[in-house]
């Protein structure tokens, strides 16, 4: 099982979710073609009604405590509930460019 499927299927145990995407974007970052590192995940649950943003995110952090400590990196969040998605139409921005770390030089670009 890769880790993206890893880590679908435990928040998918967890949290009750209309929508959930889990995408690797671990090719956006430094690091081999086949890296697992970089995560950014889309959860709508009605679970995250009256829940502030840390909240949410801190859930979702705790459910994947092991795979950090595992050597996954980071995570972009994206925490909706079904209202705030209506809201939004699904419409969510997409990630700003990575230069942490990056093998090519910001003059480059």
């Amino acid at each position: 099982m890769s880790l993206r499927q890893q880590i679908e299927a435990k928040i998918q145990a967890r949290v009750s979710s209309a929508h959930l995407e889990v995408i690797n974007e671990s090719h956006l970052h430094s690091g081999p073609p086949d890296a697992e590192s970089h995560f950014r995940i889309i959860i709508v649950s009605d679970s995250f009604e009256g829940v502030s943003l840390v909240e949410r995110h801190r859930t979702i952090n705790e459910i994947l405590r092991e795979e950090f400590q595992a050597g996954l990196h980071a995570l972009s969040l994206r925490t909706h509930t079904s209202e705030e998605w209506k809201a939004i139409q699904g419409n969510v921005p997409p990630p700003p460019p990575c230069h942490g770390g990056s093998k090519i030089s910001l003059e480059q670009e």
